[in-house]
This record gives structure tokens, sequence and C-alpha cells, in this order.
């Protein structure tokens, strides 16, 4: 689904709240559940536990094919919002060590003990009028946010 400001999917998955979030709250996790070959998360990077924790990725553009004069780069990703087995949220960190404005996240909601609904979004409601303008958002789309969902159930599943 789509509103002005966010992209969103949601579906409920047979794993408890407590598995997915292992999952979601951790950077492995995050390339896991991508699954398309542009996320490598560095070999320094643990789970995340607070708002203002920070990872780095290696990403690549090349295997993906879409933009590949990007080529291969760093970004640090930093916890915007967290609460166990509930919600991770996180943004690309900008140069003044803030989020550049626009994040990602995983909500939890437990079903029962053996099922949790799932919301996996991109929110850009606080990225600037101006970046908003210049960047054309939203760039995320639904397809990918349904893409990590089945990624995300798999795994869990297995």
């Amino acid at each position: 689904m789509t509103t002005d400001e966010r992209i969103f999917s949601t579906r409920v998955i047979a794993a408890p709240a407590s598995a997915i979030y292992a999952l979601v709250s951790s950077p492995a996790g995050h390339v896991q559940i991508d699954g398309s070959g542009m996320l490598v998360a560095s070999p320094e990077s643990t789970p995340v536990t607070a708002v203002g924790d920070t990872f780095v990725m290696h990403m690549d553009r090349e295997p993906l094919g879409d933009i590949p004069e990007m080529g291969k780069y760093d970004v640090t990703v930093i916890i915007t919002n967290i609460a166990v087995d509930q919600l991770v949220e996180w943004g690309i960190q900008g140069n003044d060590g803030k989020p550049f404005g626009y994040v990602y996240g995983y909500a939890l909601q437990a079903v029962d003990e053996h099922s949790t609904e799932v919301t996996s979004y991109c929110d850009w409601s606080g990225l600037s009028e101006k970046r908003k303008a210049r960047i054309a958002f939203p760039i995320v789309p639904l397809s990918m946010m349904e893409k990590s969902l089945d990624n995300l159930e798999a795994i869990v599943t297995a």
C-alpha cells in the first residue's frame, strides 16, 4: 500500500515476534532479507540494540544493473527507532551524523505465540521538501517491500 509519504506491505508470518525481531535487528539479517546481492554487512557489524546505534553496509549496484555507474560504496546506517520484538527502524546517516530523513523499518505485532503481523515500510515524511523534490520520492516500490516479506518469511519458517 502507499500513502503520500509511506510505502508499506503487511502480512502475517507463522513465526514468533522474537524470531523475526532477531533477524531484522541484525545487519546480517538485512543482507539475507534483501537477497539482491547489493548489500554486504561489514564484518564488524553486530545486532543493534538502541536508537543511535550504527552499522556499515557495503553496497554494490552492479548485481542489480539498475545504476551501474554508482558501483561500490559504503553507507552508514543509523537506528532511528527500536523496541524489542516490536519495531526496528533505520535510515542512512547523513554527514551531520543524523538520519538523512527517510527511514525503512519492520513493525511487528504478535498475533499469538506462533505468528506475527509484520509490516515492512519506507517512510520519507522526515525528508525536507527540497530533498523530496530533488530525489523525486518515492524511490522504493511496493514490490520491494513485498519481496522483503517473502524473503523474511522464507528465512524464519525454514
